[in-house]
């Protein structure tokens, strides 16, 4: 079914709320559960956070270059500190504590909104999923944000439920194939791999769609 109303834009604000409702939540972690595994994922929750920073650093990197490139990343190195762990420039220095690994996520997710704000509408920039604007780049890492956020919270014992309105605009700006009456966060655990919707299995794989919306 096509949509009817023309989705409101992902802005910079949403990707602050996102960041600022993670951190909040994650603070209320035990000290001891970091080293458990996030959810689903192979990674342990410190990994995991450090692979969220990392994305959103990284987003904001391509959208530095006063011409960025539409063919690949910017090259900084990735690395694994382990076998089968994530590669990330970011990293967090282990003994600063869990309130050290937050602070790494939350300046991370500053500079993300700092260059959505300040880079204009008609910049474009590489993705693994197709080239985006600053609009794509900040629903990514809501996307990133909310998604690993419910990792975590598995994986730590905490409750975690993203707000439906944010959920919704990220949905409509990244992926389009997804249905439309059914619970958006719901709904956007479903595209990312994460549940299962009634009548619609578990993917086994994903991906969303960063182009640019048609002016």
């Amino acid at each position: 079914m096509p949509r009817t109303i023309d989705p409101a834009p992902v802005t910079a604000d949403d990707l602050r709320s996102a960041v600022r409702l993670a951190v909040t939540t994650l603070r209320d972690a035990p000290p001891s559960a970091w080293d458990r595994n996030a959810g689903s994922l192979e990674w342990d929750c410190w990994e995991t956070v450090e692979h969220l920073s990392d994305d959103l650093f990284a987003y904001a990197a391509q959208l530095g270059p006063e011409i960025p490139a539409l063919d690949g990343e910017v090259p900084f190195v990735w690395k694994s500190r382990r076998p089968g762990g994530p590669a990330n420039a970011i990293h967090a220095d282990r003994a600063a504590g869990p309130d050290g690994l937050l602070q790494v996520l939350e300046a991370s997710g500053a500079l993300l909104v700092a260059m959505v704000r300040t880079t204009a509408p008609t910049v474009r920039s590489y993705h693994g999923f197709g080239v985006s604007d600053p609009e794509g780049f900040a629903a990514m890492g809501v996307v990133e944000t909310l998604v690993h956020t419910h990792d975590l919270a598995e994986g730590l014992g905490l409750a975690f439920r993203a707000p439906d309105d944010l959920c919704a605009r990220v949905l409509a700006r990244l992926f389009p194939d997804a249905p439309e009456s059914t619970d958006r966060w719901g709904t956007l655990l479903w595209a990312t791999g994460r549940t299962e919707l009634p009548g619609r299995p578990r993917l086994t794989s994903w991906r969303w769609y960063g182009a640019p919306r048609p002016r």
